[in-house]
């Protein structure tokens, strides 16, 4: 495999894949391995190769809410926004699976939007994109009961990785929804009742 076909999610020419490889450094996350933590000083910004990463607010008492996915292809706006104003991360970052990321220095930023404008098209789909995936969890947070906020989580969840079973706790789905994990066991078995899932031992299959 020729190094470029690792950026084949990626879309952009040949020359710019050419550069983000050989600006960039690779690495793997194993599942759950944080790979930004809030308040680090972001030095590179990271483009997901393969595998998932979630992005988690937190706020002072520890409580966690899930922001979006970056799936391959992707990468998070809120790295290059921070990477380019000298910034400190407002988000952690999150291996979902095995994960390989490509990381671009910050200071190559500027000058990859100078030499491929594709690049500045690049960053300003993925700001439309996040933009439109915040809306919808201030609109699940506001609007939504939930149970339907707990049900679109575990579909969206089985579509990211690409399975039906999940193997999740029910303390992880309460973290990453910002509630309590009794409402979500209460939850889950009231699905169950309804032939909506599958429970088992920190295992959740959508049926």
């Amino acid at each position: 495999m020729k190094s470029t076909d690792k950026l084949t999610d990626f879309n952009a020419s040949t020359g710019i894949k050419e550069k983000l490889l050989e600006y960039g450094q690779m690495k793997t996350f194993s599942e759950g391995e944080a790979i930004l933590n809030e308040n680090a000083y972001i030095r590179s910004i990271p483009i997901v190769l393969s595998g998932s990463v979630k992005v988690i607010r937190t706020d002072d008492e520890g409580r966690e809410i899930l922001l979006y996915y970056i799936r391959s292809g992707e990468s998070c706006i809120m790295s290059f926004l921070g990477g380019l104003h000298h910034d400190t991360s407002k988000v952690k970052a999150v291996a979902e699976e095995e994960t390989e990321i490509l990381f671009i220095p910050v200071d190559k930023v500027s000058e990859l939007i100078k030499q491929y404008p594709e690049w500045l098209d690049y960053i300003f789909r993925l700001y439309h994109k996040r933009f439109e995936e915040l809306l919808d969890v201030v609109n699940a947070v506001a609007f939504k009961k939930m149970d339907e906020r707990l049900l679109n989580f575990i579909k969206k969840k089985a579509e990211i990785t690409g399975a039906r079973t999940l193997y999740v706790t029910h303390e992880q789905l309460a973290n990453e929804l910002g509630t309590a994990r009794v409402v979500v066991s209460r939850l889950l078995k009231q699905m169950e009742d309804e032939g909506m899932v599958k429970l088992g031992r920190n295992k959740i299959t959508v049926l």
